[in-house]
């Protein structure tokens, strides 16, 4: 580009001094015009090079923008100017704030372009930023989850694949139709042991044992052995199945798995080895406080309903909210409880003792409970009352707002990652498919200039089409998706 005829020669006049040169800048075919002493602030941009960069020559002009016209001294670049009237705000104002519509992903890559630090960028833009990062690397996470499960590695033994296979059967009910059939057996036989046990301690259907002792009926007994036992046989498969066994051991919901079982086999234990250790009675009690234990597997229902799940993680990021409920829940209730027992001192049969146990006239009254064991007597102590409800209500009412915003906020994020994902296969499965045709299509071309058209059976154009066929992602040919061109 040097001894390019087309352009006359550049000016090399050095002696005008950086902060009166006047350069045009035009960008996606909006202009703008800088002088240099606004870009000298900030030395390492583009821009700033852009006005040294005339004395060294045409290489030099083009290795910082697209195109170059010296009769204008005007710079071209193909970018994206919405982007760049942001940034350049860094030079007048010494920061900078991304406009509403704009890729946080794709703007973060425009300042790089410009060479613009993100150090620049202002705190809620970079927020912004930060959560558009984890929701592409939870796409991709997704995204690979699903390639993994598709694809089969030969070099694995035939027990990893195994491993993989029950661990995709009884973790993802989605990934087949009999998976999804052994999650609604699961679900059925969570619900099936949750009303046994409730059902168990209605006395009509009880029974007496030999020493009169009332217990529960033996059919009752036999379906909850069943349901044990099919959710012992879940845990162990999962156990066996799992990638990470100390991961598996530590979660949440697998804790809850296990101690939805665990009071079973400990009350079988005690019941049969229990009594040649210690008395029949402290026996019977330790199994009664045991099965108490079993109101634990109604938490297993949150491993196969995404709604409950969403429900969490909201409460999970509503700390806050919860905490200030909390503190104007504490601080109402140790007001009202000692203005309430104060104020019915006077009265000669008075409920309230004491403030501690005007607590719980307190609780009650703030929370629109009401249970009527306790409430004031005197004029004063039902104003104390009224004021003390009106409280509770606005008290309770003011953070539910934030706690739902929350809530609707997670489960649409969720249901625009999976649906992400699912986009992101789609476009590999298309690139895939049109990569795979037109190879097809030069090798058929190829044997027919061979003279070597043969039937369509032959060996060489076999060529198998699926709609779920993600394999030739892991050929040489790569071609870009949507997810990696934002990152």
């Amino acid at each position: 580009m040097a001894g390019d005829s087309r352009f006359p020669d550049v000016d090399t006049d050095i002696s005008e001094r950086n902060e009166e040169t006047e350069i045009v800048v035009n960008v996606g075919g909006v202009r703008q015009v800088f002088y240099g002493d606004n870009l000298n602030q900030y030395p390492e941009t583009r821009l700033a090079e852009l006005i040294n960069c005339l004395s060294g020559g045409y290489d030099s002009i083009f290795s910082l923008c697209d195109d170059y016209d010296p009769g204008k001294r005007e710079f071209y670049f193909d970018r994206d100017p919405d982007a760049f009237k942001c940034i350049i705000d860094v030079y007048y104002f010494g920061e900078i704030h991304m406009k509403k519509g704009i890729c946080p992903i794709c703007f973060k890559n425009e300042m790089e372009f410009w060479k613009v630090d993100l150090k620049f960028l202002d705190d809620c833009c970079k927020t912004h930023l930060s959560e558009k990062k984890e929701e592409l690397e939870e796409i991709a996470r997704r995204v690979q989850l699903i390639l993994d499960d598709l694809g089969v590695d030969a070099s694995e033994s035939r027990w990893k694949r195994c491993q993989k296979y029950i661990w995709k059967f009884l973790e993802k009910p989605e990934s087949s139709y009999p998976a999804r059939v052994i999650a609604v057996l699961s679900f059925l036989f969570i619900l099936i042991s949750s009303v046994v046990m409730c059902v168990g301690t209605i006395p009509d259907m009880q029974v007496t044992d030999a020493e009169g002792n009332r217990v529960e009926h033996p059919t009752l007994d036999s379906i909850e052995t069943a349901c044990i036992g099919w959710f012992t046989m879940e845990y162990v498969l999962r156990l066996i199945a799992s990638p990470n066994k100390l991961h598996f051991a530590l979660s949440f919901m697998n804790i809850v798995d296990v101690l939805a079982i665990l009071p079973f086999y400990v009350s079988l234990t005690l019941t049969h080895l229990g009594a040649k250790l210690m008395e029949l009675s402290n026996v019977q009690q330790a199994v009664q406080a045991l099965r108490i234990m079993r109101i634990a597997r109604i938490f297993k229902l949150a491993r196969h309903s995404s709604g409950l799940q969403t429900l969490t993680y909201a409460l999970k990021r509503s700390f806050k909210e919860l905490g200030l409920l909390l503190m104007y829940l504490a601080v109402g209730i140790f007001v009202f409880s000692a203005l309430g027992y104060t104020m019915e001192q006077s009265h000669p049969e008075t409920l309230f003792k004491s403030i501690p146990q005007s607590f719980w006239w307190a609780i009650i009254t703030m929370t629109t409970v009401g249970y009527g064991d306790i409430y004031p007597k005197t004029t004063l102590g039902k104003l104390n009352a009224a004021i003390s409800f009106l409280c509770g209500v606005i008290a309770i009412a003011l953070p539910i707002h934030p706690i739902i915003n929350n809530f609707v906020r997670y489960y649409n994020k969720q249901r625009v990652l999976e649906t992400a994902a699912k986009h992101e296969l789609e476009l590999m499965e298309l690139n895939s498919a049109e990569g795979k045709a037109a190879s097809s299509k030069s090798e058929f071309e190829g044997l027919v200039r061979e003279g070597k058209e043969g039937p369509f059976h032959s060996s060489r154009l076999k060529v198998s089409h699926s709609d779920t066929f993600i394999h030739l992602l892991s050929e040489d040919k790569h071609y870009r998706t949507r997810l990696q061109s934002c990152k």
